[in-house]
């Protein structure tokens, strides 16, 4: 088969520790799904999950040991981070139950929802789409995936981002509003769920802003630490 354009590269996720890649299908992303995050965006309760698709070309990899880069983007004043923890699908499926849901799961890694915050609220009050302001060039920075098999306190992990060395946001993936298998749960009634599917689970409180410069660190117990400057 010829092409008469260039084919896109493959968005390849390195497998921590070994030269192995897998490759990246779609990025989901779910909202507001912790509950202090939610209130300090203006919600209270437990809403039904939402989702939000970013471009796979938006995952921004960096290898472990390593700091990435992120430029800052175009049309933005105000920059915004979100730690999440992202289960990465190993084996796809439809109208898959909570029960089963993490057989589904092949590893977990740790990404940077980059959002344009002022784009975002902009859209939001004109009551338009909001891909502007979440699914821009480079506003996924990920980090490599460690299998599921590896990580068995994922689901009661510490997650925090540092900016500049200073705790920007802190908390545990037990505190998700809907955990990784109840969202996949969810996910998978909209969309038929294939391997290399990837899924950013939502961010904890503490979400702001920043500039040129500065250096963002996120942890998550188990996984390696992702680390990336803005430029």
């Amino acid at each position: 088969m010829s092409y008469v354009l260039p084919v896109p590269p493959v968005v390849a996720l390195p497998v921590s520790g070994t030269g192995d890649h897998i490759a990246a299908r779609r990025v989901y992303c779910v909202g507001r799904n912790y509950v202090e995050h939610a209130k300090e965006m203006g919600f209270t309760g437990r809403e039904p999950p939402f989702f939000f698709i970013k471009p796979t070309d938006a995952l921004n990899v960096v290898p472990a040991g390593s700091t990435g880069e992120m430029a800052y983007p175009s049309l933005t004043k105000d920059l915004h981070h979100e730690i999440e923890l992202v289960a990465v699908i190993g084996t796809g499926g439809r109208d898959i139950p909570a029960a089963q849901a993490l057989d589904h799961v092949w590893g977990y890694a740790l990404g940077l929802d980059m959002t344009r915050r002022d784009l975002q609220g902009e859209m939001k009050k004109q009551g338009r789409p909001w891909e502007i302001g979440k699914a821009f060039d480079q506003s996924a920075p990920i980090g490599p995936v460690v299998p599921a098999a590896a990580l068995p306190g994922i689901h009661e992990a510490a997650i925090s981002l540092t900016v500049n060395g200073k705790v920007r946001q802190t908390s545990s993936t037990s505190k998700l509003i809907w955990n990784v298998a109840e969202t996949i749960e969810h996910l998978s009634r909209a969309w038929e769920l294939q391997p290399g599917d990837v899924i950013f689970t939502g961010t904890p409180e503490g979400v702001a802003a920043v500039v040129t410069g500065d250096l963002l660190v996120g942890h998550v117990d188990g996984l390696p630490d992702l680390s990336v400057r803005i430029v």
